[in-house]
């Protein structure tokens, strides 16, 4: 199969920067709405686009270095139609970056996905190809009344909680995420700042380089998410990520990994406000029993102050441990001293096939009278430890995470709130009968 650098040899090309249309010179064109359809041509896209861009499925379209839509003062809609291929450019860390006030409209369908990929050919393609989809809001963070984006992806954060950054459904994100320097990574998937008002479900991120899905801050809702074969976090939130989540799966690939789920409140001050409290119901996680001894591979990781309320979850394969808390001010998210506060609980979830289901031989924080094994044995009691009986879970080219007939986890999830957002189901993990995944998902490694 041929590279899409190939392709970019073979035929004429279009750049899209940041005049409306760029073919040899700047068009001036007043038109709000370019839909560029060019038949065989490649169109590159390039630079900072202010005005709005339609992406259609007839057409190959090539990330090349930033491109920023909306220039963070004015609003730019990015429509992408179902169907559509953008690929990421390695040789310029070509990375699509949402500014303020912009909106990505990504609908595909079931049928015919949107997906953003590497421009390397199909067999050679791998983590850390390109730099991902970086979404940048104005809802609240606890870093400050804005933070600036790892990588140069621009400012986010504000006083929006309803923010709207536009939409995300049955879109596929592979192998991007890229370290720029030390502690200066892009991931799969940023929601930086990211309000409410957006829409997120059936989303996967594949073979990630860094953490599959971030959230740094903001109020963003997800359903039906799919993490597969990311080389650091699958899932990680901090900086005081308020939203909810329902239907999320993840599979580690022991290659390369490090936690299930990495959660924070912020490492600078693990009381600061607002605090990252995410509402999650049915998640599965799975990691690699097969993985390299050397790799500490956690579930959930819970510390620097989190909150969260977790329930209906099924934990399984990890090398080190199902679950571990870490940092004194998030175990009094469960515990402030003379009763339970409700601000951290995991409970009515499965924890299997784990080298330890909890984590041990760690002392136990100041202030907590409780041990990570009480917090999820007694504290949360309705937490159990045996075989969920999943259908095929470790498999990573064809992975089935559904539970079997008679499975312990077709019973016993607990009923999520009434409130337009959960769905009330009565079993724990991310998959009861039907699998969600189906016909638009990946498990191809390179």
């Amino acid at each position: 199969m041929s590279s899409l650098k190939d392709l970019l040899n073979a035929r004429t090309l279009l750049v899209l920067g940041a005049c409306s249309l760029v073919l040899g010179g700047c068009s001036d064109d007043d038109d709000d709405d370019d839909n560029v359809d060019p038949g065989d041509e490649v169109v590159v896209l390039t630079g900072t686009v202010v005005d709005n861009l339609t992406l259609t499925a007839d057409t190959e379209y090539l990330i090349r270095g930033g491109v920023f839509i909306g220039d963070g003062t004015n609003t730019t809609v990015l429509t992408i139609e179902p169907g559509t291929v953008l690929y990421g450019e390695s040789a310029t860390n070509g990375m699509l970056v949402i500014n303020r006030g912009s909106r990505i409209m990504a609908e595909g369908t079931a049928l015919a996905p949107i997906v953003m990929t590497s421009d390397k050919a199909a067999g050679s393609r791998g983590r850390s190809d390109w730099g991902g989809l970086i979404i940048n809001g104005r809802a609240p963070l606890n870093s400050g009344d804005e933070a600036f984006g790892e990588g140069g992806t621009g400012a986010y954060g504000g006083n929006v909680p309803t923010d709207n950054s536009g939409v995300l459904k049955y879109v596929r994100v592979e192998y991007a995420g890229r370290e720029i320097s030390p502690d200066n990574e892009l991931n799969g998937i940023a929601f930086q700042g990211v309000g409410s008002g957006t829409l997120v479900d059936y989303v996967q991120v594949h073979m990630g380089k860094d953490d599959g899905m971030e959230f740094f801050g903001g109020t963003v809702n997800v359903k039906h998410v799919l993490v597969t074969g990311c080389a650091d976090d699958q899932v990680d939130w901090t900086d005081g990520w308020q939203g909810k989540g329902q239907f999320i799966a993840i599979q580690q690939y022991g290659d390369d990994c490090d936690k299930g789920i990495e959660a924070d409140n912020s490492g600078e001050d693990n009381d600061a406000t607002p605090r990252s409290h995410p509402m999650l119901y049915n998640l599965t996680v799975i990691g690699d029993p097969t993985a390299a001894s050397g790799q500490s591979t956690i579930g959930m990781l819970l510390r620097e102050g989190t909150g969260a309320v977790i329930h209906n979850a099924i934990v399984m394969g990890f090398r080190d441990c199902g679950i571990d808390l870490d940092h004194e001010a998030t175990f009094l998210n469960a515990w402030n001293g003379t009763e339970l506060n409700g601000n951290l609980a995991v409970n009515h979830s499965i924890f299997h096939d784990n080298v330890e289901s909890w984590q041990t031989g760690e002392a136990d924080e100041a202030g907590f009278p409780f041990t990570t094994e009480q917090f999820i044995s007694v504290l949360n009691g309705n937490n159990r430890f045996a075989n969920p009986t999943l259908t095929a879970p470790y498999d990573k080219t064809a992975p089935n995470f559904l539970p079997q007939a008679g499975s312990i986890a077709l019973s016993g999830a607990a009923t999520p709130p009434v409130d337009g957002f959960f769905e009330a189901v009565t079993y724990v993990g991310a998959f009861g009968g039907t699998d969600w995944t189906a016909g638009w998902t990946t498990h191809t490694i390179n």
